[in-house]
């Protein structure tokens, strides 16, 4: 992969991530029409990924800091409560400790429950999802899934719902949504938002937990492809271009990032859902043709 290549993936994945057009799609069709070699399977995808995970962090810093501080109280309280009922099977009284007590401790949870099924059908998947991004009809038809679904996002009633009065199922229907995004043209951010706003949730809160949703998905992506790290052979040039890509992916993320709360806001998914659905179909003209 040359040091251009890999600039212009960088560039494609933070314009992507962010933008409900699905990077993964657009990183599937920018390989297989100019033919692009890693030779590291989908390791670099998840750098470019690790990189936009860098700019959610910048940008919501603040909730995630609470977010880390009330995961640790829970791990706490609940040690607490074990041996508070240690104790009480020796008879020895005590009160216990409310786990979830603020918005945030209901956010870390909600999180938690969102991931399981993200993480149960990206682990299932993934040798399907990485044939189905050689594949160019695959995409194609995602993308044009991801269409109908952006259509569909601005045409649903606004909701108010925050962690407060989310309730579990809420969650857990985010994440099978999220699980399913890993195919690629589907996209992430377009999907769990969408999910999001269809369970009732404010809008401006479905961003923030969309986005905040990613951090685990890709570290838990981050971790599969680590474990066959070894088995990869990456000169040192090769390193370096993928580390470019990386900053690229993160640079132009955190500049998008900015404009999701105003698109989701004003119910601007239309314009993308346009653009999905005539890439997606281009897609799949051109597999016919090449066929």
């Amino acid at each position: 992969m040359s040091l251009l290549q890999s600039i212009l993936m960088g560039l494609i994945q933070g314009l992507t991530e962010f933008l409900p057009v699905s990077s993964s799609g657009h990183l599937a069709l920018f390989k297989i029409l100019f033919h692009v070699e890693t030779d590291t399977g989908m390791f670099f995808d998840v750098l470019l990924h690790v990189g936009t995970l860098a700019a959610v962090c910048l940008i919501y810093y603040k909730d995630i800091f609470h977010l880390i501080k009330e995961t640790v109280c829970i791990i706490a309280d609940c040690v607490y409560n074990l041996r508070i009922l240690i104790g009480k099977m020796r008879h020895v009284e005590g009160r216990y400790r409310r786990i979830v007590c603020n918005s945030y401790r209901k956010f870390v949870l909600m999180i938690l429950v969102s991931t399981i099924p993200t993480g149960i059908i990206g682990y299932v998947a993934a040798d399907l999802v990485e044939m189905a991004s050689e594949i160019l009809l695959i995409p194609g038809i995602c993308l044009v899934i991801t269409a109908v679904i952006l259509f569909i996002c601005d045409y649903l009633p606004d909701g108010k719902k925050r962690p407060k009065e989310a309730s579990w199922t809420n969650a857990f229907l985010i994440g099978i949504c999220q699980g399913i995004a890993t195919f690629p043209g589907i996209s992430r951010s377009g999907t769990t938002i969408t999910a999001c706003v269809a369970c009732g949730f404010d809008r401006k809160f479905a961003v923030k937990y969309s986005f905040i949703l990613s951090i685990p998905a890709i570290l838990g992506a981050m971790l599969l492809e680590v474990k066959d790290a070894g088995s990869m052979a990456v000169s040192s040039s090769q390193a370096g271009i993928y580390v470019v890509g990386m900053l690229v992916a993160a640079g132009v993320g955190y500049i998008c990032i900015k404009t999701m709360l105003v698109i989701v806001r004003n119910k601007k998914f239309k314009f993308f859902a346009f653009y999905c659905l005539a890439v997606g179909l281009l897609s799949i003209g051109g597999y016919i043709y090449l066929a």
